[in-house]
C-alpha cells in the first residue's frame, strides 16, 4: 500500500527526511528476530521528541491510519509488525538519558535509550539499571513488554522497576504516569496498566526508572549436571534453601554443545547451572560456598568460577549469545521460540515434558531458563519454509503453553503475546481477556495502536 497522500504530506511538513516509503526501510521494519513475519508498513517515522509523537498519532488517528511502535526489533513474538500497514514510529532516535537523580536513585530516559546504553551513563554513580533481558533492548520496549531477564530473580522485572511514564495516547494526548516518590496510593495505577500492553494503549515517550546500587563483590560460576532433572530440582533447592542469586540461569545439553561450537568454550554437553551472587565480599564468599555445597549435593561437577569482571562478562557474553549460537546447530534454520513460566514446584517437570515433546517430534529444540523463577524457553529449530515442520514446532509450543495454564502457570514470562500468543490469551484470561478489550476500546476507539495484537478483535 502507498501512504495517502495528504497523510504523506502533513507528515513531511514537519519530519522531513524522517518519513521514508522507501521499500528498504519499509522491509526492515516487517521482521522479527524469530519466524514470524509480517508485510510492511506503509512508511516509517523517526520521531525526536514527544511532541512530534503526538503530531504523527494525532495526523494518523484522523485518517484512521495504524501507529505501530518500533524499539530495537529485537521482540519474538511479531510485537512490532504492521499486520494492518499504517506507519512503523521507529524511536530511535528518542535515546536521551534525560536525567539521572542519584540522590534519589533515579533516572529519566527517552524510550529509544538500550539498557546497555544507560549503564555505560550510569558508570560514574556506583548505580545501574538491572533488568537484563539478554537482548540490548530499548528500554521503551523492554517496558511495552514487561520485560524480565537474568536478574528478576534478585531485581525484579521492568513492572517492579519503572516508577512513571510519559505517554502518547490515541488522540495525541500526552499524559505522565506515576511519580518520583517509592509508593503512592493515589488512584488507579496507570503505570502499570501502560507496563505490557505492546503499545496498544499508548506510546510510552518517556519512563522513570528505579536504579539500584553496583553491588561491592561479585561472582559467577558454571556446572554441570549428570541430566536435566537433577539440575533443574537444584534450582528449587536452591530458591527454597533462601541462598540469595543474584542470577541462576539453566542451559540443556544441546544449549552447551552451541557454546562449545559459538563460543569455542570446552563445557561438558550435559545441562549446565550459570550463577551470580552480588553483595559484600564476605557475604558473596558465604553464599558462593553455600551453592557449591547444595549443588553438590545433586551431582554438580567442573565448577568453574569466574570472580574477574573480564571472566564473568566471558560468561554472560556467552548466555547471552544462546539464540545465534543455537542457530548455528542448524544452519539456515529459523527459532520458533516460546517461553513458559511456572510455580517453582512444576519447574522440573514442565522442562521435562518439554524436552520430550521436542524429542519426539525428531527437531532440536535448545532449552534455557532464568529458572530462578520459574520462566524457562525453547528456541524450536525449523526449515522456515517446511510447513509440516513449523507446525509441529507450533504445536508443542501450545502444549507448553496449556500444561503452564494446568499448573496455575502462564503462557508467557517474559516474551509478551504479540501475535505469537495471542491465540492462548482466552486460555489464560477467561472474561478478564475481554475487560482487556473493553480497555483497549476506551482508550483507542479507532483501534490505531498497534491493531490485531494482544486484546480479541472487535465485533
Amino acid at each position: 500500500m502507498e501512504l495517502r497522500a495528504d497523510v504523506a504530506a502533513r507528515l513531511k511538513d514537519f519530519l522531513g527526511p524522517r518519513l521514508s516509503v522507501a521499500a528498504a526501510d519499509r522491509a526492515h521494519h516487517a521482521a522479527s528476530e524469530s519466524f514470524h513475519r509480517g508485510p510492511p508498513p506503509d512508511a516509517v517515522a523517526w520521531p525526536e521528541d514527544a511532541d512530534e509523537v503526538a503530531r504523527v498519532v494525532t495526523i494518523c488517528a484522523a485518517a484512521g491510519i495504524p501507529v505501530i511502535p518500533w524499539g530495537t526489533g529485537t521482540s519474538l513474538e511479531g510485537h512490532a509488525l504492521a499486520l494492518r500497514g499504517g506507519v512503523t514510529l521507529d524511536l530511535s532516535r528518542m535515546a536521551r538519558v534525560v536525567e539521572v537523580r542519584a540522590g534519589d536513585m533515579q533516572a529519566s530516559v527517552q524510550p529509544g535509550l538500550t539498557r546497555e546504553a544507560l549503564n555505560t551513563e550510569l558508570r560514574a554513580t556506583g548505580l545501574f539499571f538491572p533488568v537484563d533481558p539478554g537482548a540490548n533492548a530499548s528500554l521503551g520496549g523492554m517496558a511495552a513488554t514487561r520485560a524480565s531477564g537474568t536478574t528478576a530473580v534478585r531485581y525484579g522485572t521492568m513492572r517492579s522497576n519503572v516508577l512513571g511514564l510519559q505517554v502518547v495516547l490515541a488522540d495525541g494526548r500526552i499524559i505522565r504516569t506515576g511519580t518520583r516518590a517509592a509508593k503512592s496510593s493515589a488512584g488507579y495505577d496507570l503505570t502499570a496498566l501502560f507496563l505490557g500492553s505492546e503499545g496498544t494503549l499508548g506510546i510510552i515517550t518517556e519512563l522513570t526508572l528505579r536504579l539500584h546500587g553496583q553491588p561491592e563483590e561479585v561472582s559467577a560460576a558454571v556446572c554441570a549436571f549428570a541430566d536435566l532433572h537433577r539440575a533443574v530440582e537444584c534450582v528449587a533447592a536452591v530458591v527454597q534453601s533462601g541462598i540469595p542469586m543474584a542470577r541462576i540461569e539453566f542451559v540443556d545439553a544441546a544449549t552447551a554443545r552451541a557454546f562449545n561450537l559459538h563460543s569455542l568454550s570446552a563445557l561438558p554437553e550435559t545441562p549446565h547451572l550459570m550463577v551470580e551472587f552480588h553483595g559484600s565480599a564476605g557475604r558473596v564468599r558465604e553464599d558462593a560456598a553455600s551453592f557449591g555445597e547444595l549443588a553438590a549435593e545433586f551431582g554438580a561437577t567442573g565448577f568453574d568460577w569466574a570472580v574477574s569482571a573480564e571472566d564473568r562478562a566471558r560468561l554472560w557474553r556467552m548466555r547471552h549469545g544462546a539464540y545465534n549460537a543455537c542457530r548455528a546447530l542448524r544452519p539456515g534454520a529459523t527459532g520458533v521460540v516460546t517461553d513458559v513460566c511456572v510455580p517453582m514446584s512444576h519447574l522440573a517437570a514442565a522442562v521435562a515434558a518439554a524436552d520430550a515433546d521436542i524429542r519426539a517430534a525428531g527437531l532440536i529444540g535448545p532449552m534455557v531458563g532464568h529458572v530462578g523463577d520459574g520462566n524457562f524457553h525453547a528456541q524450536i529449530l525449523v526449515d522456515p519454509d517446511d510447513a509440516d515442520e513449523v507446525a509441529a514446532a507450533r504445536r508443542i509450543a501450545v502444549r507448553m503453553a496449556e500444561r503452564a495454564l494446568a499448573v496455575g502457570g502462564t503462557i508467557t514470562g517474559e516474551h509478551g503475546i504479540g501475535i505469537g500468543k495471542r491465540g492462548l490469551m482466552a486460555a489464560e484470561h477467561g472474561e478478564a481477556w475481554q475487560v482487556m478489550g473493553a480497555i483497549k476500546a476506551a482508550l483507542d476507539p479507532g483501534d490505531i495502536l498497534n491493531p490485531g495484537k494482544l486484546v480479541p478483535d472487535r465485533n
